[in-house]
């Protein structure tokens, strides 16, 4: 699903990522942890093609990029800090629009499915300025899996959800890997989507700086190191 060798992305004289390899393979879910400026977001917006790096080779289920942007770009659900939602339509219009861009079959049928998923369906007819922090990233959760992406890019996905938001994202994620889709979220903190990895990624220095298997004693071990890496 994605394939990253020597990336490396600078703003000005500032190096942020260092070099980076990473391979996510089908049905796989890794999280991505490090402290705020470590290179997260700006290794997500890469894959999720927005940013195009300086150096290196990036490939998303199977595209080479920045060639082939826009046939990856179909196949990628991204959840970022920015809900890329447009204020003064409603939250049913917002994703009728989005539905469209991406050719999905049956657009009203699927809108009004993910409405009633993140639990927006009674407010599908509000204007998206009138919606709190949390109902405006639950319909970003809706925007990002309109296509049925089989990959999905959650950069820092808790932030600004509401205990709805929360459910609704948590039950979503347990489910992904097992319909064969990949995973990959960034998080700055110790939460819910550590019990769910298969790996987790310590990225610190603009370089990938250790690497743990999900679950049990992989858990335990990274939770040492990274307690540790922090107190530095």
């Amino acid at each position: 699903m994605v394939e990253v060798e020597g990336l490396m992305k600078a703003f000005g004289h500032r190096v942020v990522l260092k070099g980076i390899d990473l391979k996510v393979g089908e049905g796989e879910f890794v999280v991505i942890m490090g402290p705020n400026g470590a290179g997260k977001t700006t290794l997500l917006r890469i894959i999720a093609t927005i940013l195009r790096p300086d150096r290196g080779r990036v490939k998303v289920c199977g595209f080479p990029l920045p060639e082939r942007s826009s046939e990856a770009r179909s196949r990628i659900g991204f959840l970022t800090h920015t809900p890329f939602l447009y204020d003064e339509l409603t939250a049913r219009e917002n994703l009728l629009f989005y539905a469209r861009l991406f050719s999905v079959k049956e657009p009203e049928r699927r809108v009004d499915e993910l409405l009633e998923l993140v639990g927006l369906r009674g407010r599908a007819q509000e204007r998206v300025r009138t919606f709190s922090r949390g109902m405006l990233q639950r319909l970003a959760i809706a925007r990002a899996l309109l296509h049925n992406p089989p990959l999905l890019l959650l950069d820092e996905p808790f932030t600004g959800l509401d205990q709805k938001g929360v459910e609704v994202l948590l039950s979503l994620l347990r489910h992904f890997p097992r319909e064969g889709r990949a995973v990959v979220v960034t998080t700055h903190q110790v939460d819910e989507t550590l019990t769910l990895a298969s790996r987790i990624l310590v990225l610190h220095g603009g370089k990938f700086a250790a690497e743990f298997r999900g679950g049990g004693p992989g858990l335990e071990a990274f939770r040492k190191h990274y307690s540790e890496l922090m107190a530095r």
